[in-house]
């Protein structure tokens, strides 16, 4: 699969997040013309800095709520394949800046589809959504492709929207001589090194470990299915792989870890804890908004379609994850340990 993206033109929207930056990473390491549009880093030692992506993609400072600009934008460049990553993805943050969420999630999506709609070449579009995007039962079964949407909190409500407007595009550009084949990707919690955003589980761990705090958890027995970076990464790009030569896999899959891999919150903080010793205690709070107490996803449709298979069950994900932290904070560059990891997962 990895010789396939040699002088490929690829288009990430988010590449200044955290997903964005190891994606964009990754398929420069692979030889493809990585182009970038993205709002700025948020912080100062993102990722995206500390890889030095700035020097290493086509990097484009935008905001996909600005139609104008992104229509001139992909009106200026060709591009063979289009990862749209760019979102507000933060379940807490969208019950604070709820307008901002809905604005950014569907209505930036809907303008990058709107401006690829009279492209006259062809590309592969796959836009990434997020396992929340299901009407969410708390159930023991993984949701499947088919399933209900739905999303009671903001973000998943609105990722759910997204997947509508995919749906709504797909039609549209198959009116337009096909030259457009889009697909939809749902991952799991992905986690990796890198990641610093407020009010996720792994960096409000490294954040504690790395001061000598005591580590809060909110929700312990919450199951969720944790995912290095990179096996959500490698499925888009299989997926994007597969529709070049493929147009009728077009529709939406999901990418989590295997079954048994699926561990609760708790879970996440001990094997943590395992690599870079501390403590942690539970705090509940009944006031705070809701989150899911329980989500799977079904793989099914991703193997069989597309041949894909996470690699690195859950404990590898942790030490991978855990160990990028602890590694950078013991003074190994982030660009090397990334380039590490991603070597290890290669040859997986």
């Amino acid at each position: 699969m990895y010789s396939f993206w040699k002088n490929k033109r690829v288009l990430i929207t988010g590449h200044t997040g955290f997903k964005g930056s190891w994606l964009s990473l990754w398929l420069h390491q692979l030889g493809a013309e990585v182009y970038g549009f993205s709002l700025e880093p948020e912080l100062d030692d993102a990722l995206f800095y500390q890889l030095g992506l700035e020097n290493k993609v086509y990097h484009q400072i935008g905001n996909l709520c600005d139609h104008d600009s992104i229509l001139k934008y992909v009106s200026e460049n060709k591009f063979d394949f289009v990862f749209h990553l760019a979102a507000q993805s933060l379940v807490l943050r969208s019950y604070k800046n709820t307008l901002d969420t809905w604005n950014t999630n569907v209505m930036g999506t809907v303008n990058l589809l709107e401006a690829l709609r009279n492209y006259k070449t062809n590309c592969i579009v796959i836009v990434i959504t997020t396992d929340k995007v299901y009407h969410n039962n708390e159930w023991e079964y993984g949701y499947v492709e088919s399933d209900q949407l739905g999303g009671l909190d903001p973000y998943s409500a609105s990722k759910a929207g997204v997947e509508l407007a995919v749906q709504s595009y797909k039609s549209l550009y198959e009116q337009n001589a096909n030259l457009i084949t889009i697909a939809s990707a749902r991952a799991g919690n992905v986690i990796g090194g890198g990641d610093w955003c407020e009010n996720r589980l792994v960096p409000d761990i490294i954040r504690s470990l790395m001061v000598n705090e005591i580590i809060q958890i909110r929700n312990p027995k919450s199951i969720r299915p944790w995912q290095h970076v990179l096996e959500p990464l490698s499925g888009y790009m299989q997926l994007a792989k597969k529709l070049s030569g493929n147009k009728n896999l077009a529709s939406a899959y999901n990418f989590g870890p295997n079954m048994n891999d699926n561990c609760t919150v708790e879970d996440v903080v001990r094997a943590s804890l395992k690599i870079w010793p501390g403590e942690y205690f539970e705090n509940f709070d009944d006031e705070a908004p809701h989150e899911a107490g329980l989500l799977r996803l079904s793989i099914d449709k991703a193997q069989e379609d597309l041949n894909w298979e996470p690699k690195w069950d859950f404990f590898e994900t942790i030490n991978k994850t855990v160990g990028w932290y602890k590694k950078v904070f013991e003074g190994a560059s982030p660009l090397s340990v990334t380039l590490e990891d991603i070597k290890s997962f290669e040859i997986s």
